[in-house]
């Protein structure tokens, strides 16, 4: 929307306000009502920030309260960090003693908070606004009515710059809003808490419930690979004397690796034979490599970990895949958007539901780049693909037919199963908690980045059954967890109905519909002659105030 539709729109809003707020009401600015308004950025700056404060990641002297904790509303206290008193000192004008308005004036802009009572002295980092409101104005009125559309339908025609939005005084202090009379105001927000009270209670019953939807989902996972959801399945395989003993599984897999093997040797020969035809242009083609070792389980490896059912074993994944591989990534000239050649899957594409999403910033090569430079790792359909950065890790992908081939990045690790393992299965596995723990636990950590390397993800331990078994669980696990799905869908229905329902409460409220009028109230008109008079009495003060602060600094 360019500036002129967004300007029109605006104004036809104000129209409406005006056209059919109460007559008691008038539609101001946040200039009306703003009292004090600064983003301290003179000794704020990210460069003065990083030149003149220290952090800390544990408690010290200072919290310093940054946009990422804006965003989370300060819940998330554990990824705090601290400055000491000397970095205090240096923020000292910007610091918190709880009251105060906090607003997002870059990235996330215009989220809005009111700072609490902290439980140390804390300061603010750059990019947000402090406001501090005229005494005049009911905090929690103004504070509800920077959650409503009307809000943010205005902070979204303001924002400007081609990276991150910003926003700066000026635009801030020209929103527009919609001014009850103080009486009503206090009447207003009783009646928004009133009812946003049972709706915040129904709200965080569906929370409750998609979190143990969470947790139902991961035991489920956990029970079957434990053997847990096909246990009467194979007692009555057992009856029937078809359950094949973890010896002739073993010896099933070693067969095929070995044959896997002999056709890719063959494959190599024929591709040997074609080179030398055409007189020996270009690389000779690459040898497959030698069939690695097969690596038993120690008896420690096996302690630690979990018991499984007679006639499974353990096995890594290295002996039940082809060359496990990650990719790389392209120049940037390379790499083409919404269309091309071949798909290149980046870890945005992975879930944690097992199945890929290429609609997010599909991204593609070349024919030349896949079979070239990106040549070791290419992804065929049936192919499980994992991250190997995080966090999170633990997103895992089963690849679709919807192309021929693909290629993957750097961040992602590709397993290529044999025959003898059902890939459904093995995708599941990987997407247990209990197996993103182990490997996590063995993932290099780097300033709170974790990686997998590819030897990590060859090592890890994978139960084994009987393909038939295996196809067995595939189907328990989702006959379970497609009603997990729907609930799912359900809750998230319901959710969205209650903001839309929130929605329509900040809508009648600041339209002057939600509590009748008093004709007794002070009109709205009356209150902002008066916030305006105590602003023009204030400033002789604030001048004074101001002249001693540079005299005293002009002193030292």
């Amino acid at each position: 929307m360019n500036q002129k539709a967004a300007a029109n729109l605006k104004a036809s809003e104000i129209v409406t306000f005006q056209n059919s707020l109460p007559k008691t009401w008038e539609v101001g600015t946040f200039s009306d009502l703003v009292a004090f308004l600064t983003d301290y950025q003179a000794n704020g700056s990210f460069a003065s920030l990083k030149e003149n404060v220290k952090t800390y990641h544990s408690p010290n002297h200072a919290i310093l309260v940054r946009l990422k904790d804006l965003r989370h509303r300060l819940e998330r206290s554990e990824e705090f960090i601290y400055t000491d008193e000397k970095g205090f000192k240096f923020l000292e004008k910007s610091s918190l003693r709880g009251g105060e308005i906090l607003v997002a004036n870059v990235g996330s802009v215009g989220t809005t908070l009111l700072m609490p009572t902290p439980r140390q002295p804390a300061t603010l980092a750059p990019n947000m606004f402090l406001v501090y409101l005229s005494p005049l104005i009911d905090k929690r009125y103004f504070l509800h009515y920077c959650t409503s559309q009307f809000y943010w339908r205005q902070i979204s025609f303001l924002a400007s710059g081609s990276g991150q939005p910003k926003i700066n005084k000026k635009q801030y202090r020209s929103v527009e809003i919609p001014v009850a009379p103080i009486a009503e105001q206090q009447r207003i927000v009783d009646k928004i808490e009133e009812l946003f009270s049972d709706l915040d209670s129904g709200i965080n019953s569906l929370k409750t419930a998609r979190q143990q939807l969470k947790v139902y989902r991961q035991a489920v996972l956990k029970w079957a690979f434990e053997g847990k959801l096909t246990a009467q399945w194979r007692e009555e395989q057992q009856r029937q004397g078809q359950l094949e003993s973890a010896d002739t599984l073993l010896a099933q897999i070693k067969a095929e690796r070995e044959q896997h093997y002999q056709k890719e040797l063959e494959a190599w020969q024929s591709e040997v034979e074609a080179w030398e035809a055409i007189g020996k242009e270009g690389k000779k083609p690459r040898k497959p490599s030698k069939l690695k070792e097969f690596r038993d389980l120690t008896d420690t490896d096996l302690a630690a970990l979990p018991d499984l059912p007679e006639h499974w074993f353990y096995i890594r994944a290295e002996g039940i895949s082809d060359f496990i591989t990650k990719g790389t990534t392209p120049k940037k000239e390379e790499l083409f958007e919404v269309e091309g050649d071949i798909p290149f899957i980046k870890v945005y594409n992975l879930t944690h539901r097992g199945t890929l999403d290429f609609s997010i910033n599909p991204t593609f090569v070349s024919h030349e780049t896949h079979r070239g430079f990106l040549g070791r790792s290419k992804v065929l359909p049936g192919d499980v693909l994992i991250n190997i950065v995080g966090p999170p890790l633990g997103k895992v992908s089963l690849i679709p037919d919807t192309f021929k081939e693909w290629n993957i990045n750097q961040a992602v690790a590709r397993y290529r199963l044999l025959d003898a393992v059902s890939n459904k299965y093995f995708t599941y596995y990987l997407l247990s908690q209990s197996t993103v723990n182990m490997m996590s636990a063995r993932a290099k950590a780097t300033a709170g980045q974790f990686n997998l390397t590819l030897q990590i993800c060859r090592d890890v331990e994978v139960p084994i059954c009987s393909k038939a078994e295996q196809e067995k669980i595939v189907e328990e696990i989702e006959s379970r967890l497609s009603i997990c799905d729907q609930l799912e869908a359900d809750i998230e229905a319901n959710l969205k109905k209650a903001e839309a329902l929130r929605q329509s409460i900040l809508k009648q409220a600041f339209a002057g519909k939600l509590v009748p009028q008093d004709p007794k109230d002070e009109p709205a008109e009356v209150l902002l002659e008066r916030i305006r008079a105590e602003r023009e009495k204030a400033k002789p003060a604030q001048k004074a105030s101001s002249s001693k602060a540079k005299a005293k600094g002009g002193a030292s």
